[in-house]
């Protein structure tokens, strides 16, 4: 069976540093009873308790859980972004959180002491907060707060949702809870404020009642202590109150999200007029690219989105850019990139002739362990497989230039935030990750590229392996950089797959 890899040459700044993301992606919901009998009951208890008023996080823990939260925070981000680089970002980002959680001034200079680096063991500081009586061993309420400190303004910077994540794996908080409440958020933040009949209201609210629980019930929310499920009083139910979004945008209640501040948030959150990367439009013809175009995979809004790339095509239509993703399930906002529909179809027929041909010649190799061996053995298949691959060298050869130039006019897209401010995954295939490749090392000529992309991960990349090409994408890519490979064991096939690859 065929392995596959992560370049370690090519990405060993991040398998040090943040191999905390494998074990986080993994991790169970926390304190889940997920076939508890009492959990349906309880948790349309609690489903009803979502008007209960917002409260900032200071008025809800002690001084002593700040600091602990201030400490966790400026410790992260001294760990994930040590890089001179980022020295800017991470003294604004805890600057900001200081005052956002009312931290006393006589205590400030030992959180920018931790992140410098000079801080001790953070598992006291997790332990203080878990013995919080308000959160009751739960710290998801933290990464509420965390959340929407994180989007205030109308910014989610990848560096920041790097940083949630991170904090919500120290925390024990399951990725599928801070996903839900990132949605929660973006609903709060997409519905429309308008006056409508008491009825509607009550069919409104019965409908929300009714999707949040089946969403509770698949997660497996529930929690033993007291029948609650894991805060919602706090916590999830928040962002759906009207006071949330004070919080984000400023200002009270519904008004704020009316108002020309709450539009102008919206707007730099989810991409002007809300049009986003299918809005976009080649304005006129870039270089040699004749197709470049945005198809949505999913539907749905989020605070973070992903985009995939195909390496070739095997049919015609938009929908052959769509069918490779369909089981992708990383955002509930995704999207694919629709490029050079024309070569890519050309280099997919011409893919599936070599493959027919190679299988055909896999089952002639077999031959030789059997009574045919000695005539098999006399055909020379290599100098046979290397004729027929030159029938893929033509279109390989035009798309691997064409992939280069889509790539840097991708960065340009990203750089100008059609997307949003919010973060971008990508992920493609052959040359699919080619293009990847290219808008990353793009992206790294330019001032202000930090804070877009979040993780990117490609399979099969047609690109160099040399380790300093790979470290200049460090500056870019805020999470993880996967490179994806695939071992052949030592057979024919290794010599001659250099020619067209």
């Amino acid at each position: 069976m065929d392995e596959w890899l992560v370049d370690s040459a090519a990405t060993s700044h991040f398998c040090k540093e943040r191999d905390w993301f494998k074990e986080f992606r993994t991790l169970p919901p926390s304190e889940a009873l997920i076939g508890d009998k009492d959990c349906k009951s309880r948790i349309c208890g609690i489903a009803n308790t979502h008007q209960r008023p917002f409260k900032p996080l200071s008025s809800v823990i002690s001084d002593a859980g700040i600091y602990a939260y201030c400490a966790i925070c400026a410790m992260s981000l001294h760990d994930l972004y040590k890089e001179d680089s980022n020295r800017a970002f991470r003294e604004k980002c805890l600057s900001r959180l200081i005052i956002h959680v009312g931290l006393p001034e006589q205590v400030r200079s030992a959180m920018y002491a931790f992140l410098s680096g000079e801080g001790s063991e953070v598992e006291p500081l997790i332990c203080a907060l878990k013995k919080e009586p308000a959160l009751n061993g739960n710290c998801l309420r933290i990464l509420e707060d965390l959340i929407l400190f994180a989007v205030e303004g109308g910014v989610y910077d990848a560096r920041m949702r790097v940083l949630i994540l991170h904090v919500a794996l120290l925390l024990r908080v399951a990725l599928p809870l801070v996903e839900i409440y990132e949605e929660s958020v973006v609903d709060m933040l997409s519905r429309e404020v308008q006056e409508i009949s008491e009825e509607e209201q009550k069919a409104n609210e019965r409908r929300k009642r009714n999707k949040k629980i089946k969403r509770y019930l698949l997660v497996g929310m529930a929690t033993i202590g007291g029948g609650a499920v894991l805060g919602l009083t706090g916590g999830l139910a928040a962002p759906f109150m009207a006071a949330g979004a004070g919080a984000i945008i400023g200002g009270a209640g519904a008004a704020a999200l009316g108002s020309a501040a709450g539009v102008a948030v919206i707007g730099s959150l989810f991409g002007v007029a809300g049009a986003g990367l299918t809005g976009y439009k080649m304005q006129k013809r870039v270089g040699d690219i004749e197709e470049f175009a945005f198809d949505t995979l999913t539907e749905g809004k989020q605070l973070h989105i992903t985009l995939a790339i195909s390496g070739w095509l095997s049919e015609e239509g938009k929908e052959a850019f769509q069918e490779p993703w369909y089981s992708l399930m990383h955002s509930r906002e995704q999207y694919c990139l629709r490029y050079e529909s024309t070569y890519l179809l050309q280099l997919g027929r011409a893919l599936d002739y070599l493959f027919s041909f190679a299988l055909t010649m896999a089952a002639q190799e077999a031959l030789k362990y059997t009574i045919l061996s000695g005539l098999i053995a006399a055909i020379t298949w290599p100098a046979t497989l290397i004729t027929v691959a030159g029938v893929i060298d033509n279109p390989w050869g035009v798309c691997i230039r064409r992939s280069a130039e889509v790539g840097r006019h991708l960065a340009e897209v990203l750089l100008e935030r059609q997307h949003g401010k919010r973060p971008v995954t990508l992920i493609g295939f052959s040359l699919g990750a080619r293009v990847i490749f290219h808008c990353l090392k793009e992206m790294a000529k330019r001032k202000d590229c930090e804070g877009i992309i979040e993780d990117a991960i490609m399979l099969g990349a047609p690109v160099t392996a040399h380790a300093q090409s790979w470290q200049e994408l460090s500056k870019v890519v805020n999470g993880r950089i996967v490179n994806g490979y695939c071992r052949y064991p030592d057979t024919w096939i290794m010599p001659t797959k250099w020619i067209s690859f």
